[in-house]
């Protein structure tokens, strides 16, 4: 029975329409549907009390990340905690996913230091600002899933090569080297630490490498001591040991640290000694100078902080999705988290904010903190917020010794070291893309390194396909179909069997066949069994025309047979069927 139908609506006029049916390009767009909507419902007092600490934990948390990423990318570090503070906020409000945190990002930093040095703080905002329109758009038009399509050996590499810069640009700070503002090219900034070696602080270097040894200790300390029962039982309460031990290491070193070097006066830069006092009220609303020339300008900066932005926040949204164990769960939305994106770095820059994505420490440490919703990600950037509305004049005894180690330490678990000593076990074609996007991006820049990595991948990618092509003899009896025209048997006969894609990057397999044509005696029939060719370009077809013109010339004719439907279609559609003999669908 078919299912009812309504009836049409009746006009003022009295006269029945139809009822209207969704545009084409309505169907084209992504709704704009952010999950909070569908996290909520359901929600209670429990979840809420969960979203709560998690939130709290990751405040604190962000804290030092904000300010570090900040001055790192040559900008204040308020520029960082407001960029925390507004963008994630707007990223967990309207964004796809459950848990994850939005800010300022490692990534980040060295596209952000030269962008400032070349073009400007202004007009960095502007090509942050049109990047979030592009990622807006790129959402809305249903093309995150695009994003998926870069190979992993690409992603590697220009993380690892990410990690390298991030790394070698904290070595001014991390040894006190008393030097200018320090370049963004590779060559130059090696060049300038060089001649900046002599000036090594060794207060500086001793506070980096406490940092350092602080971040990898702590967490591994109190593990230790909460599974040892005879230390947590007598020396210490196993409340106390959990309540320890939940506080993040960046934050008990940018604390201690902190407390350490106001006590003993040790002559080293602070965050005060070089920024003067932090804003303690809120941000300012400021609209940069924006023209079309300056658009223009800012294209490849645009496109790189758009790119990155895009690959960073859904790379970061598939690690949650994989760690997550709250039921209330879901898989992330792509093209949702996109246009959450584009808002927040459209927002953040009118306040004096930076680039923002998803960030995956912070997202992981959401997670284990037990967030079920993305009102976690709201209560972390309310939190931020009145710590530095309340606290920010504390911020200024922050020696940047003590950020550059934190930064050391995200530098090196951000970079995926073991893939390196993994190489040997992997092809040549994934050796040369993990390797050249990654000298690429320490030697030039993100952009040329994805763009001749992702250059490469599509190269190799023709070059494996053409392999998995193949024209052979075919010296099995001759099969009968089970209708149309045979071959005349009593006529000299070359069979053949097609194997895999023939398209452009395989159309040369095609000329062996073409030399045995020319070789056989006059009035030869060519049989090509195409049960096993799964698909056809128009350079495969002119192939194939090839191969009839020189059938023709030898007075034969051209027999393709089991045809598979694509192949099939584009040969009647070009009309070369009426060329070729006993054209048959495949009878498997």
């Amino acid at each position: 029975m078919p299912p009812p139908t309504l009836p049409p609506t009746p006009d003022s006029s009295g006269a029945a329409t139809p009822p209207a049916e969704p545009s084409p390009w309505a169907q084209r767009l992504h709704p704009f549907r952010p999950r909070l909507f569908d996290a909520l419902a359901g929600y209670d007092r429990g979840r809420f009390l969960a979203d709560l600490g998690a939130g709290t934990t990751v405040a604190i948390v962000a804290l030092p990340l904000a300010m570090a990423f900040a001055i790192a990318s040559g900008l204040p570090p308020q520029a960082g905690l407001w960029t925390a503070i507004i963008a994630g906020f707007l990223i967990s409000f309207l964004g796809g996913a459950n848990a994850q945190i939005g800010g300022p990002a490692g990534a980040f930093i060295v596209i952000v230091y030269g962008i400032v040095e070349r073009y400007g703080v202004a007009n960095l905002l502007i090509s942050t600002a049109c990047a979030g329109v592009l990622l807006f758009a790129l959402g809305l038009f249903k093309l995150g899933t695009l994003v998926r399509f870069i190979p992993v050996s690409i992603v590697i590499g220009f993380t690892n090569g990410i990690a390298v810069l991030i790394a070698l640009s904290q070595l001014k700070d991390a040894l006190g080297l008393q030097m200018g503002k320090a370049p963004a090219d590779f060559f130059s900034l090696l060049a300038a630490l060089g001649r900046a070696l002599h000036t090594v602080n060794p207060w500086s270097v001793a506070l980096s490498a406490a940092c350092v040894a602080g971040l990898v200790i702590w967490p591994r300390l109190w593990a230790w001591l909460s599974s040892t029962p005879r230390i947590s039982g007598r020396v210490l309460e196993g409340r106390t040991v959990r309540s320890f031990a939940r506080l993040p290491a960046p934050v008990v070193a940018l604390v201690s640290l902190s407390a350490v070097t106001a006590y003993f006066q040790l002559p080293v830069d602070t965050i005060g000694s070089r920024f003067g006092q932090i804003p303690q009220g809120l941000p300012t609303f400021a609209l940069p100078a924006f023209s079309w020339d300056t658009v223009r300008l800012l294209v490849t900066p645009t496109l790189t902080i758009a790119l990155l932005g895009a690959i960073e926040s859904l790379l970061c949204a598939r690690v949650a999705d994989q760690l997550a164990t709250d039921p209330h769960h879901r898989k992330h939305d792509p093209n949702q988290e996109l246009m959450a994106q584009g808002v927040a770095n459209v927002v953040a820059p009118l306040l004096g904010g930076m680039p923002a994505t998803g960030t995956i420490a912070r997202t992981v440490t959401n997670i284990r903190s037990g967030a079920t919703s993305p009102v976690a990600g709201m209560v972390h950037a309310v939190v931020l917020a009145g710590i530095v509305l309340l606290a920010a004049p504390l911020a200024l005894h922050v020696p940047l010794p003590v950020l550059a180690g934190i930064l050391l330490f995200v530098a090196w678990n951000m970079g995926e070291w073991r893939e390196f000593a993994r190489l040997r076990h992997f092809s040549n074609h994934y050796r040369l893309l993990l390797v050249s996007t990654f000298v690429l991006t320490v030697v030039f820049d993100l952009t040329v390194a994805v763009e001749v990595g992702i250059a490469l991948a599509c190269l190799l990618f023709v070059k494996r396909m053409s392999s998995l092509f193949r024209a052979e003899p075919d010296r099995r009896a001759a099969a009968r179909d089970a209708d149309g025209p045979q071959p005349d048997a009593t006529l000299p006969t070359l069979r053949w069997r097609l194997h895999g894609t023939l398209f452009f990057g395989a159309a040369s397999k095609l000329d062996p066949v073409i030399a045995a044509v020319q070789a056989a005696p006059q009035g030869v029939q060519v049989v090509l069994d195409a049960r096993d060719l799964l698909a056809l370009d128009t350079t495969g077809l002119d192939a194939l025309e090839q191969l009839h013109k020189a059938v023709a010339q030898q007075g034969g004719s051209l027999w393709m047979q089991r045809l598979q439907p694509q192949p099939l279609s584009l040969i009647e559609r070009s009309g070369f069927a009426a060329h070729v003999r006993g054209l048959q669908p495949p009878t498997r």
